[in-house]
């Protein structure tokens, strides 16, 4: 297991160039078949951000560079989900030196917060939680500088070309979309109704969305750097709307904000590596739950069978409460990962389980330490690879947008745990935010053999170890993978369960004692993973797009 943090200086680009990489046509995941490439690979939330991607690799970006125009375009064409007001959690592999590194772009709270005014007695302290006083420092512009400041070949400007059109010229919305929209029209401010809707209401399915203001907020970020967001016209113009609107968030947060790289986690599961994000995020209790199922014969047990999912519901039950009694700030009260992540606790742990019971879920007596999000992942020619996630907390994150920026402020302090007042997951001045994503790599020989991820909030870290297990455990491909049904613990006592787990299954489980919840869908993942040939290139690349979503994942044939 590793888990020290290493913090690297990003201010002196490294551009390479190299010869171009020429994509002649694409292979897309149809049903249940698996998008295959023996040139790199995009799975994304939205196919207008997967052909972004694409297009960056047929110019011979790398997998970094496709990763910051794929994560621009879907701040145009998913603007609920994520963007430059946002934060979220970066697994890259650089496949020159064989390393895996966690970028983390969830920065720090702000430093005049107070976080009493989302607790009683503070009148109207639940809805604090959703607006402008729930604004933490963005860092993804900052992230996405330094993963091309360390690793990009293409120019910093080329990387936004697709936003900028898709912005500025505008994209047919889905149903989905004009639902989104319309869900949080009336929290909008004048301006952003302006461009969201037209005579007042807002736009429908068919319409175009235009957003010229993130447009020129992308050229201006092409123009000076992430500092236009952290510092420059963009920061000041952020600062004006939360001094305003009464939020915490200043421009002296977002001037001192820096996108900080980090050493990995990783455990053994059956013979693979499995790595994720170290702390601040919150990536370890997935480890956790891989960690005790490892305790049982997963094979045996069957693939969403009655013994396997109370297995696996009282495993994540118990991995859900050690998030909350051990997750805080690695500079503050870090986890005790060496205990949590020790095969002598998951077999203690395993052992308590009643095989023929649910026991109810009690919080932990002491504490430690979104469903609105998007994950994508990126793999090239070369075998570099990018699994992230990022996010503004709810759909359109605070409903605050700066005037004339086009761009969303997120409300991530809405995810710290509020109650006991001074938990080590409570909002504190300065400390770091504790995102709860997963991006996932499962490991072979020193090489991403699997990258993953979902969106989800708090089932996560539930479905990313499900899909884990159908890879290893069950030998599914990746698009199988993430199709499979899903279950999830569900506070405060709850077990979530898809409706593709047959009927006769979720009705043993209640038998046992589980409170079944159906769910239609639990996240949105995608994911790839890369064959590799006999002197360790990569020869062939697979990838899977959630069905729960409307994503696409393709690659590029010769």
């Amino acid at each position: 297991m590793r888990g020290l943090k290493r913090r690297i200086n990003v201010a002196t680009a490294v551009v390479l160039q190299f010869a171009a990489l020429t994509f002649v046509g694409c292979a897309e995941a149809q049903d249940n078949s698996p998008a295959e490439s023996p040139l790199g690979m995009v799975s994304t939330a939205h196919p207008l951000a997967t052909e972004a991607g694409l297009n960056v690799l047929h110019r011979g970006g790398s997998a970094f560079d496709a990763a910051v125009a794929i994560a621009a375009a879907l701040n145009v064409v998913e603007p609920a989900m994520s963007g430059m007001g946002g934060y979220g959690t970066i697994m890259v592999f650089d496949a020159e030196s064989g390393q895996s590194r966690f970028l983390n772009p969830s920065g720090r709270m702000p430093l005049s917060l107070d976080s009493d005014v989302f607790r009683a007695p503070t009148p109207n302290f639940r809805q604090n939680r959703r607006g402008a006083k729930a604004v933490s420092t963005p860092g993804n512009a900052n992230a996405w500088e330094a993963m091309w400041q360390e690793y990009g070949k293409l120019e910093w400007a080329e990387l936004f070309e697709e936003a900028i059109q898709l912005a500025g010229e505008g994209f047919v919305l889905s149903e989905d979309d004009a639902a989104t929209i319309e869900y949080g029209f009336d929290d909008f401010p004048d301006h952003a109704k302006a461009f969201y809707g037209k005579e007042g209401r807002p736009l429908e399915a068919g319409d175009r969305l235009v957003q010229r203001d993130l447009a020129n907020s992308f050229r201006l970020v092409t123009e000076q750097g992430a500092r236009a967001v952290h510092g420059g016209l963009i920061g000041e113009a952020i600062d004006a709307a939360m001094r305003e609107a009464g939020g915490f968030l200043a421009l002296e947060d977002l001037e001192k904000n820096v996108a900080e790289w980090w050493e990995p986690i990783e455990i053994d599961y059956r013979g693979y590596t499995i790595m994720t994000a170290s702390p601040p995020a919150n990536s370890w209790p997935a480890l956790v739950r891989l960690g005790m199922m490892s305790e049982f014969d997963v094979a045996a047990l069957g693939h969403n069978t009655v013994e396997f999912l109370h297995r696996y519901a009282e495993v994540t039950k118990h991995a859900f409460w050690t998030r909350l009694r051990w997750a805080g700030d690695p500079d503050v009260v870090p986890p005790p990962l060496e205990m949590l992540l020790s095969a002598e606790y998951w077999g203690e742990q395993v052992s308590a389980i009643d095989p023929e019971r649910a026991t109810p879920f009690q919080p932990p007596s002491q504490f430690g330490g979104e469903q609105h999000t998007t994950h994508f992942v990126v793999a090239d020619r070369w075998g570099n690879v990018v699994s992230a996630t990022q996010t503004l907390g709810n759909a359109f994150g605070s409903r605050i947008m700066a005037e004339g920026t086009g761009i969303w402020l997120n409300n991530s302090l809405a995810y710290c745990t509020f109650e006991p007042k001074g938990n080590p997951m409570d909002a504190f001045p300065g400390r770091h935010k504790l995102s709860g994503d997963v991006p996932l790599f499962i490991m072979q020989d020193g090489r991403p053999w699997v990258a993953i991820g979902t969106p989800g909030g708090h089932t996560i870290a539930q479905t990313v170890p499900q899909m884990v297990m159908n890879m290893i455990d069950f030998g599914m491909d990746i698009q199988s993978a993430i199709a499979a049904a899903r279950v999830s613990f569900l506070e405060p006592d709850a077990l979530g369960v898809e409706r593709g787990v047959p009927e006769e299954v979720r009705d043993a489980l209640a038998a046992m004692g589980h409170n079944i919840t159906p769910r239609r869908g639990l996240g949105n993942a995608h994911g790839l993973a890369i064959e590799y040939g006999p002197d360790g290139t990569p020869v062939r690349f697979h990838g899977g797009s959630d069905p729960r979503g409307r994503g696409a994942a393709k690659g590029g044939e010769m």
